[in-house]
C-alpha cells in the first residue's frame, strides 16, 4: 500500500478550498473517506465536503461549542448530511471508534500551533510545538492509516521536515501563489517506492454502518 504524507506549510490568509483541492488531487484514488482531527467550528471540513471528492467526512473536536458551530455552519454550506462529527480526543477517536476505516481513510489535521517562537523565531521548532510536536502527531497517525496530511506554519523548520520523513524515499516540493501574491510556502508528497497500491484494488461501495451518520 503507498504511504501519503502531504505536508501544507501556509502563510497568510487561509484559502480553504485550496487546501481542500490539493488534499482531494492528491490522495490516492482508494482513499474516500477524510477524518478531520481538529475540526474547530468546521472551516476545513466543510471545505472537504464541498469538494465532492469524499463518500464521507468525518469530523473530530474537543470543544462541544465548536462542534454546535461546526454543525450550523456545515447546514448553511447544504453539507451536513456528509458529515459525522464526533466530541473527544482525535488520537483515541481514530484508534477505537475509527479505526474500521483505517485502509479507506485520509486523516488531516491542522493542529495547534502553539508553542515557544511561533509568532517571533524565523524558524518554528516542531519538536517544541504544544500541544502535540510533530513526530508525536506522525507516529500516531501512522499506525492508522498510510494517508496523511498536516497543515503546518510556513516558517515550519524544513530540516524538521526531512527527518520526519527519512525513511521515504521521494520528495516533491512545490511551491505557488494565490491570487497574485506569494501566499503559501511549501507543499511536500511523500511516496514510499517500494509499496503500491495493488491494481485490480476497488473502492468501497459502502462504509461500515456501525459508525454514526
Amino acid at each position: 500500500m503507498l504511504l501519503w504524507l502531504l505536508l501544507i506549510l501556509y502563510s497568510g490568509s487561509r484559502d480553504l478550498s485550496k487546501v481542500a483541492q490539493h488534499v482531494a488531487e492528491g490522495a490516492p484514488a482508494s482513499k474516500t473517506v477524510l477524518i478531520d482531527c481538529f475540526a474547530g467550528v468546521g472551516g476545513n471540513t466543510i471545505a472537504f465536503a464541498r469538494s465532492g471528492r469524499w463518500k464521507r467526512i468525518y469530523a473530530i473536536e474537543e470543544d462541544e461549542d465548536a462542534i454546535l458551530c461546526g454543525k450550523h455552519n456545515a447546514r448553511l454550506y447544504g453539507v451536513d448530511s456528509l458529515i459525522s462529527w464526533f466530541h473527544g480526543d482525535c488520537f483515541d477517536i481514530i484508534k477505537n471508534e475509527l479505526k474500521p476505516l483505517d485502509q479507506y481513510s485520509v486523516v488531516f489535521a491542522s493542529p495547534p500551533w502553539g508553542g515557544p517562537g511561533y509568532s517571533t523565531d524565523p524558524i518554528f521548532n516542531l519538536a517544541t510545538m504544544q500541544p502535540y510536536c510533530l513526530d508525536g502527531i506522525l507516529d500516531s497517525f501512522r499506525q492508522f492509516t498510510q494517508g496523511i496530511a498536516l497543515f503546518l506554519p510556513r516558517t515550519s523548520d524544513l530540516k524538521q521536515l526531512a527527518n520526519a520523513s527519512h525513511s521515504l524515499e521521494k520528495v516533491k516540493a512545490i511551491h505557488y501563489c494565490m491570487e497574485g501574491a506569494s501566499k503559501i510556502g511549501i507543499i511536500i508528497a511523500v511516496e514510499r517506492l517500494n509499496l503500491y497500491e495493488p491494481s485490480g484494488f476497488v473502492p468501497p461501495t459502502g462504509l461500515p454502518s456501525a459508525l454514526p451518520s
